[in-house]
């Protein structure tokens, strides 16, 4: 990415989270600074950082800037980890910072002043923040290794023709991202025939962001409505599909952006490869099956508005969305839907790859490569 999708930065006037403005994208590339845990809380609800992985990192980085602030680090993250409930990575980051500041402060015990303990623990929160974003980088590449080799093993021969929903890339990572760093690794392969890409209504992620990276990157890309998909495949069109995720539950039940259930049951009638890639910290062993997901219901104008990115022109001041409903007519609007076990092919993450994708293999992936998070979750 030529602007990085999160930084932290140090000033004169302070520490800050930096962030591009994900909703203005593709037409500027704009960065957004939060400097105080509140706007980093409404950056995360506007969309204007997003994506599982980027999410935890964000919110490590959020716990961060509300010990370097001086502001209240448990009701930053509180409402850090809530801002969106569906995506698990925003909680662990939270708590995975907030773990470490707490920990400082207990290794003190004392033995410091008030602001010096207090500034060795905004120090250890940030350099949490810091790893889980050095981590997600190497993740990605892990990702993109094993999905790349899973491709070959099930398609031997190359020229993958493959169908992703929502935005999984580089701005949703710490590295180049999910699903969308696998397609790219088969595109740097010589392996990639196309990469068809839905627009992803109501707010256009596959056509403003997907489309965005791939141009980028010099993929062979095409992109489609979200209800074209249907005429793909029953055209022979597809050859896998590869999707990122949100949440995962411990039977293996995904939650991604709204309509990935949709092209899940369309893979499973026309025989193609249904292919999860999130990394181990997506899988929540809390949430037993997928009827236990709190899925995130999003404003109504969403849908009842078109809505484009907004280029602010001097003068001129920015407004919302154009009218394409009646006024005041009601709109059902979730932000994911989940997708259960028996139509997800594999799971791919940055430990290994979940296939078939039952409670029992998920389980024992986690436990072999993740620390026990009891504390940090708690």
């Amino acid at each position: 990415m030529g602007v990085p999708a999160i930084r932290w930065t140090e000033s004169a006037d302070g520490s800050a989270v930096v962030l591009l403005d994900q909703t203005r994208l593709p037409a500027e590339e704009a960065e957004l600074v939060c400097t105080d845990p509140q706007g980093l809380v409404e950056a995360i609800r506007s969309l204007a950082v997003r994506g599982a992985p980027l999410l935890g990192i964000a919110g490590a980085y959020g716990v961060a800037l509300a010990a370097a602030r001086g502001f209240d680090v448990r009701e930053a993250a509180d409402a850090l980890a809530a801002a969106r409930p569906t995506a698990a990575n925003l909680a662990y980051g939270v708590r995975r910072a907030q773990a470490a500041y707490r920990g400082a402060l207990a290794d003190a015990d004392g033995g410091d002043d008030t602001a010096q303990s207090s500034r060795r623990a905004a120090e250890a929160a940030l350099a949490a923040a810091r790893n889980l974003h050095r981590e997600d980088a190497e993740g990605s590449a892990r990702m993109a290794e094993h999905g790349l080799r899973l491709l070959e093993q099930l398609l031997p021969g190359g020229g993958h023709r493959v169908l992703t929903h929502c935005n999984s890339g580089a701005l949703v990572s710490g590295g180049e991202g999910t699903a969308f760093a696998v397609a790219l690794a088969a595109h740097r392969a010589g392996r990639l025939r196309r990469l068809w890409v839905d627009e992803t209504r109501p707010l256009l992620q596959g056509a403003r962001l997907t489309a965005y990276e791939a141009a980028r990157n010099g993929m062979a890309y095409t992109l489609l409505t979200d209800n074209a998909a249907g005429s793909l495949f029953a055209a022979g069109e597809v050859d896998a599909v590869l999707i990122g995720a949100d949440r995962i539950a411990a039977d293996g039940s995904v939650a991604n952006k709204v309509g990935s259930y949709p092209l899940a049951v369309l893979a499973h009638h026309h025989q193609v490869p249904f292919i999860v890639v999130a990394p181990v910290t997506t899988v929540d062993l809390d949430t037993p099956d997928g009827a236990s997901i709190e899925v995130e219901q999003r404003a109504g104008r969403e849908v009842t508005e078109f809505m484009a990115p907004q280029v602010p022109q001097a003068g001129v001041e920015a407004v919302g969305g154009i009218p394409v409903a009646p006024l005041g007519a009601q709109a059902y609007n979730p932000a994911f839907d989940v997708t259960p076990p028996e139509l997800v092919t594999a799971i791919v993450t940055d430990e290994g790859v979940v296939t078939p994708v039952t409670e029992e293999r998920l389980g024992e992936l986690c436990d072999r490569s993740r620390p026990d998070n009891d504390e940090l979750m708690g």
